[in-house]
C-alpha cells in the first residue's frame, strides 16, 4: 500500500502495524472519510499521518509548495506535541533517497507573528492548528489562500468537542473549508473510544458516509477513590489539605511519574508548592493557562523526558500521548 521507502522505514522503526493502523490505512488510501477510535498510544495518529505523508512522498520532485494536510487539535499542548512527534519521522524519511522535503508548521494563538507571516510566504505541507485558529484562518485572505489546497483534514480528539458548541463551530469551519477547496478534503477523525461511535462518525462528516475503525476498546483500568479521614465540609481544613498532600506525595513516590489535575490556576500553584515541599522543588512541574508558552512547553518537556516525578495542571495540559506517565490522579 505504501511507497517502498516509507514501508521499509516503518518496518525497521515499528515492525508490524497496530490494529488501528492495519484497519485504518485501506479506507484512508481509498479516499474515504474515516473515523479511527482507539485508546491513547495505539498509533492512531501515525495511522492518519503516514498515509498522508506517503501520498506526498509519491509525488517526489513534483511536490508543490502548498498545504496538503490540515491537522486540527482542540488542545494547544497536544498540537505542539504532535508537531514534535511528526518532525522525527519526517527527518528520518527525508534521509532516504528520492524523498522530497515535507515542511510542517504550527498555527495557534501562541504562534509568533513572524512565523505566521513566514507560513503565508512559503506554505507548509502539513499545518497543525486548533479549531479557533482554523476559524481565524478561514476569515483572512492569507489564511484562505493557505487552506485552498488542503486535500486531507485530520481532526484529533474529536470526542472532546463533539458534545458542545465548540464542536458545532468546528464542523461549521470544516464545511467552509469544503466550500473553499476545489475538491472536498478527505476527513480523518481520531477519537478515544466512544458510544455510540456511529454518532461521532456522523458528526465528523456532517452526515455523509464514513468508514469507522474501532480497535482496542477493552483495557484494564485500576480506579480508586480516596477521601480524607475527617468529615468533609464546605471548606477543607488545613489538616485535611495536609493529609491530601501527604497522600498524593506518597502515591507519587510509588510511581514513576504522576499527573495531578486540579480545577483552577490558583490551586495549581498551591498544590505544586505543597508537593514541592514534600518531594523536592525540582520534582514537581506546574502547568496552567496563565503561564507563558515557553514555561508551559518547558514543563511538558520535563514531563515527557521523565525529569520530574509529578506535574500539577489544569485542563491546559492534554493527556494526549504523554510519555512516562503511569499514575494519573
Amino acid at each position: 500500500m505504501f511507497h517502498p521507502a516509507v514501508w521499509n522505514w516503518f518496518e525497521q522503526k515499528f515492525g508490524t502495524p497496530t490494529e488501528p493502523q492495519a484497519l485504518g490505512w485501506p479506507p484512508i488510501q481509498r479516499g474515504e472519510d474515516t473515523l479511527i477510535a482507539a485508546p491513547t498510544g495505539s498509533g492512531k495518529t501515525l495511522a492518519a499521518f503516514l498515509a498522508c505523508l506517503d501520498s506526498m512522498i509519491r509525488e517526489g520532485a513534483a511536490l508543490r509548495d502548498e498545504t496538503q494536510v490540515l491537522y486540527v487539535s482542540p488542545l494547544k499542548a497536544l498540537a505542539n506535541d504532535v508537531r514534535k512527534n511528526l518532525l522525527e519521522p519526517l527527518a528520518e524519511l527525508r534521509a532516504l533517497p528520492d524523498v522530497p522535503e515535507i515542511r510542517t508548521a504550527v498555527r495557534t494563538g501562541d504562534t509568533p507573528q513572524s512565523e505566521r507571516q513566514a507560513m503565508l510566504r512559503k506554505p507548509p505541507h502539513v499545518l497543525v492548528t486548533t479549531p479557533e485558529s482554523l476559524y481565524l484562518l478561514l476569515t483572512s485572505e492569507g489564511g484562505r489562500k493557505l487552506l485552498r489546497t488542503v486535500r486531507t483534514a485530520v481532526i484529533d480528539e474529536i470526542h472532546a468537542v463533539a458534545r458542545d458548541k465548540r464542536g458545532a463551530h468546528l464542523v461549521l469551519s470544516l464545511e467552509r473549508l469544503d466550500a473553499l477547496c476545489g475538491k472536498r478534503p478527505v476527513r480523518i477523525g481520531l477519537s478515544a473510544t466512544q458510544r455510540p461511535i456511529e454518532e461521532i462518525g456522523r458528526f465528523l462528516t456532517g452526515g455523509r458516509p464514513c468508514a469507522v475503525v474501532e480497535a482496542g476498546a477493552l483495557r484494564a483500568i485500576d480506579v480508586a477513590i480516596e477521601v480524607p479521614r475527617d468529615e468533609l465540609g464546605p471548606v477543607a481544613s488545613k489538616e485535611q489539605r495536609d493529609e491530601m498532600h501527604d497522600r498524593v506525595a506518597q502515591l507519587v513516590r510509588e510511581h514513576r511519574t504522576t499527573l495531578v489535575f486540579v480545577n483552577t490556576r490558583r490551586q495549581v500553584e498551591r498544590v505544586a508548592h505543597a508537593l514541592g515541599q514534600r518531594l523536592g522543588e525540582d520534582q514537581v512541574a506546574a502547568h496552567h493557562g496563565s503561564l507563558s508558552r515557553s514555561m508551559r512547553l518547558a514543563a511538558e518537556e520535563k514531563l515527557k523526558r521523565g525529569e520530574v516525578k509529578c506535574a500539577v495542571a489544569t485542563a491546559s495540559l492534554a493527556l494526549g500521548d504523554v510519555a512516562h506517565v503511569d499514575a494519573p490522579e
